[in-house]
C-alpha cells in the first residue's frame, strides 16, 4: 500500500459505530467536526430501524452500513475500509466529549502513541450506572491480572489509535466485546498507550442504550477467557492440570492410609478416578507447553505486522530530511 503524501498533514478519520441513534447522530457528527475540522467523519448504520442514516448524511458524515448486527462487526469493517494516519473512534450517542478528541490526536502524534483512552469522567448517574461502574472495575482486575498490566477503563469506546495499531489489530470481536480485545492487543504487544480522562455525558432524552448487563457481560468475560486460552495457553492450561492434580491428591488420602493400614487397595474405583485425573493433568499441562509455541509464533507475527507499519514520528522524520534535502515543506502537525 503506497504511503500517503509527505506534504499533507496526517489524515484523520473518525468512526461512529450507529445503531438507532437518529436523535443524537447528528449532534455528535458536527461536534466531531467542529473538533476536527480536517478530519472525515464516517458514521457505519449497523442495520439501524430509524433514519440514522439519512439524518448522518444530512449532518455531513460519509456513510456505510455494516448489516451483520454488533459493535465488532461494525469496527472490523471499518478497520478494513478506511485509510488514514490516525483514527477516532466513539459512539454515535453524544456521550463523549468530542471537544477532547483534538488533544488526544495531538498527544497520540507529539508523543508517538499507538492509543489513547478517554476514560469516562461522570457527574451524573444517569450516564454511567453503578453496575457499570463495579463490572468495568472488575474486569480491569481481570485483564490486569492475566496480562500483568490492565487499564483503568477497559470498556472505554472513546480512542484514539494509530494506523500501525489498526492495520495490525486482528479484529474478532463481535459485540460490545471489541473494547476489551482493543485493549488486551494494545498490553500483549507492548504499545505505547496513554489514558486521559473525559467527559462523558447521559444520553439524549428519548435514546437508549444498546448494552445489556448481563448478557453483554457474561459474552465479555467469555471473551476474555477465550483470550487467556489463546494468548496464555501454558498459564491456562497448566492451571487446569493443577486443578486436576491437586484433587487428585486429595481423593487419594484415604486410598494410601487403607493401604498403610492394611497392605490392600480396596477403594478401585477411587483410585482409578484419582489415576485418570493425574494422566488429565499432566495431558494438560503439556497441551498447554504446546500452544505456548504457537501463541509465541503468532504474537511474533502480529508483531512483524505492526512494525511494518512507520510509526507517525517517523514520516515526520522523514518529512524534515526531505525538507532539508529538497527546500520543500515537512507535513505540519496537527493545527
Amino acid at each position: 500500500m503506497s504511503r500517503p503524501s509527505l506534504a499533507m498533514p496526517p489524515r484523520i478519520a473518525v468512526i461512529l459505530p450507529c445503531f438507532n441513534e437518529a436523535l443524537a447522530i447528528a449532534h455528535t457528527v458536527q461536534a466531531f467536526r467542529q473538533a476536527l475540522p480536517t478530519a472525515t467523519v464516517y458514521v457505519y448504520d449497523n442495520a439501524s430501524t430509524d433514519e440514522t442514516a439519512r439524518v448522518a448524511r444530512e449532518a455531513g458524515a460519509q456513510v456505510r452500513a455494516e448489516p451483520r448486527r454488533g459493535k465488532g462487526n461494525v469496527l472490523r469493517r471499518a478497520f478494513a475500509d478506511v485509510d488514514a494516519d490516525i483514527y477516532v473512534v466513539a459512539d454515535g450517542d453524544g456521550t463523549y466529549d468530542a471537544s477532547a478528541a483534538e488533544g488526544m490526536a495531538r498527544l497520540l502524534q507529539d508523543e508517538c502513541l499507538d492509543m489513547v483512552v478517554g476514560t469516562r469522567v461522570h457527574t451524573e448517574n444517569e450516564a454511567y450506572r453503578a453496575g457499570h461502574v463495579a463490572g468495568n472495575w472488575l474486569f480491569n482486575q481481570v485483564v490486569a491480572s492475566l496480562f500483568d498490566k490492565g487499564l483503568s477503563d477497559i470498556f472505554s469506546g472513546y480512542r484514539v489509535l494509530s494506523r500501525r495499531f489498526i492495520k495490525s489489530f486482528p479484529c474478532a470481536s463481535e459485540g460490545f466485546e471489541i473494547e476489551a480485545e482493543m485493549s488486551i492487543h494494545a498490553l500483549q504487544l507492548r504499545m505505547p498507550v496513554r489514558e486521559v480522562p473525559t467527559r462523558y455525558a447521559k444520553r439524549m432524552e428519548g435514546s437508549h442504550s444498546k448494552l445489556n448487563t448481563w448478557r453483554d457481560g457474561l459474552r465479555i468475560l467469555r471473551h476474555i477467557l477465550r483470550l487467556q486460552r489463546l494468548l496464555r495457553p501454558r498459564q491456562f492450561f497448566g492451571t487446569i492440570g493443577a486443578v486436576l492434580v491437586v484433587t487428585a491428591l486429595l481423593l487419594s488420602i484415604p486410598v494410601f492410609l487403607q493401604f498403610f493400614e492394611t497392605g490392600q487397595v480396596l477403594r478401585f474405583p477411587t483410585a482409578i478416578l484419582c489415576t485418570g485425573l493425574v494422566l488429565l493433568g499432566a495431558l494438560s499441562g503439556l497441551v498447554g507447553l504446546v500452544l505456548e509455541g504457537v501463541s509465541q509464533l503468532s504474537l511474533e507475527t502480529k508483531r512483524l505486522s505492526y512494525l511494518a507499519e512507520p510509526a507517525l514520528m517517523a514520516l515526520e522524520a522523514e518529512d524534515a530530511r526531505e525538507s532539508v534535502t529538497t527546500g520543500g515543506t515537512a507535513r505540519p502537525v496537527l493545527p
